[in-house]
């Protein structure tokens, strides 16, 4: 991809003064600027550390660029093909200019230079391709077909459940653990205010009411106070959402769960391979459902998974997944029911994503230590909380911006990560905010939600992302904050 920032917005001249580099480093959504001589040649860069460092020096505004600046008479030619950039630039996180024949910058390379960097992307170097191809060389392609019943039976294996039924996405998964539980017209299930929209439709489709109630500061996941409050003698089940794969807090709600006859049907459509005090995700309640959608840790294209530890219930979903039909008498429909199969093809990418789950879980680890490292540094971004017994699967790093410190709203900030070619993601709009959902808020409070929601991004987390985007992620957040922080410090 071309460079998203002209490289004039990232120039200043050597003999500018430092105040003028601050105003212009405030714009610059990379964080920094080359410096040129009087002939426009590189001469250097400076980014808010070498002014900071200045200044500590003793050094003023008024003083020039020149003074300050990381000398640099370098940079690379402007005319390399992509392959040799990548070669000299050996990796690097950093941002280099790029010059013409007189050593004028005429553009920058980054790690974003040749691709935007993605939020998350599929993985499918395992033996998705092998397993797909058994599936069309022996004509099983539809629901039928050994992969089914392979990946659902490894799934179950890996949660320690008893049954997994594959149905085509994770939306239909919730609503198949709903009805196959009975839940139905009268009936209230209790939903966090921050989640995406399926959560709330899922209920909304059996006809029962969903229940918003808001979520904790610490887990970002369905407050069990809030919950205990919105209890009523309608409600019938609590739904946790194991948000982002963060864990919810679910002592207390297996606890209130427990003491009032309900059940606990978990939402880990974005958490496959988190675990509460050991246990998977989607292992803990009554029942779990999975999403294996594209940007997924585990992926079918479009597919997901319901996991029952009761044997009538498995049986019940199972002949509703297939239509309502008495399995012992085809084509007899014993209920209505729906076609919520996975085929064989999709299963056969699952089993292969299945055979490397560990490995994307310790990649994904390698990430959030990685961001976690850097960016907790950063006294207006919050990381998420490390709670003991949770055992985050981290599907996308989401990070909480201090938006009235840094005097940039969320969706600002988001737009110079973007225009740095760094993709990102809001946190979910509030539920209660939503024009289909408000009438499910009651009058209950969602201070939390809200906040998060305003000021919540997600950050590229792929599983195939280098260490040098990873650095030039980190790094852009770091100068953009350090740009802010002394534009707002010093009233440019």
């Amino acid at each position: 991809m071309s460079n998203p920032t002209p490289i004039a917005d990232l120039l200043v001249r050597d003999s500018d003064s430092l105040a003028a580099a601050v105003s212009r480093l405030d714009a610059s959504p990379l964080g920094l600027l080359f410096a040129t001589d009087p002939d426009g040649r590189l001469a250097g860069r400076i980014s808010a550390a070498e002014i900071d460092a200045a200044l500590a020096r003793g050094m003023n505004l008024s003083l020039r660029v020149g003074a300050a600046m990381v000398p640099d008479a370098g940079g690379l030619p402007a005319g390399l093909d992509p392959a040799e950039l990548r070669k000299r630039a050996n990796g690097s996180g950093n941002v280099i200019a790029l010059v013409d024949g007189e050593r004028r910058p005429v553009g920058f390379h980054s790690p974003a230079s040749a691709r935007r960097v993605p939020i998350a992307e599929p993985q499918l170097g395992g033996n998705e391709l092998k397993y797909v191809t058994e599936c069309i060389e022996t004509n099983w392609i539809s629901s039928q077909g050994s992969f089914v019943k392979r990946f659902e039976e490894e799934f179950a294996r890996r949660l320690g459940v008893p049954h997994a039924l594959a149905v085509s996405n994770g939306t239909v998964a919730l609503h198949l653990a709903l009805a196959a539980y009975g839940i139905g017209p009268g009936d209230e299930v209790i939903v966090p205010d921050l989640t995406f929209a399926a959560t709330l439709n899922a209920v909304i489709y059996t006809g029962a009411t969903p229940i918003i109630v808001d979520v904790a500061r610490d887990t970002w996941n369905m407050d069990p106070e809030a919950v205990a409050a919105a209890i009523t003698p309608r409600t019938k089940a609590i739904m946790p959402v194991h948000l982002y794969g963060q864990p919810a807090d679910m002592a207390p709600i297996l606890a209130i769960a427990r003491r009032r006859g309900l059940m606990v049907v978990e939402d880990a459509a974005e958490a496959v391979g988190a675990a509460w005090q050991g246990t998977p995700c989607g292992a803990i309640g009554d029942c779990g459902t999975f999403s294996f959608f594209s940007n997924k840790l585990v992926t079918t294209g479009e597919g997901g998974m319901v996991v029952f530890k009761d044997d009538a219930i498995a049986a019940r979903a199972r002949r509703l997944r297939d239509h309502g039909m008495n399995p012992q008498k085809r084509y007899w429909h014993d209920e209505v029911g729906f076609n919520y199969r996975l085929t064989n093809l999709q299963a056969a990418i699952g089993c292969a994503q299945l055979e490397q789950l560990d490995g994307f879980l310790a990649r994904k680890r390698q990430i959030s230590t990685f961001y976690e490292k850097r960016l907790s540094k950063i006294a207006e971004i919050e990381t998420p909380h490390i709670l003991p017994d949770f055992a985050n699967s981290y599907w996308v790093f989401s990070i909480i911006a201090d938006c009235a410190a840094l005097g940039l709203s969320r969706d600002q900030l988001m737009a110079r990560l973007g225009a740095a070619g760094v993709d990102t993601r809001p946190l979910f709009y509030c539920m209660h905010e939503m024009p289909p959902y408000k009438t499910y808020a009651g009058n209950r409070d969602f201070p939390i939600s809200a906040h998060l929601s305003a000021n919540g991004l997600s950050l590229p987390s792929s599983t195939s992302i280098t260490e040098a985007e990873l650095e030039y992620v980190a790094g852009t957040i770091e100068r953009i904050v350090g740009a802010r922080r002394l534009a707002r410090s010093n009233g440019t």
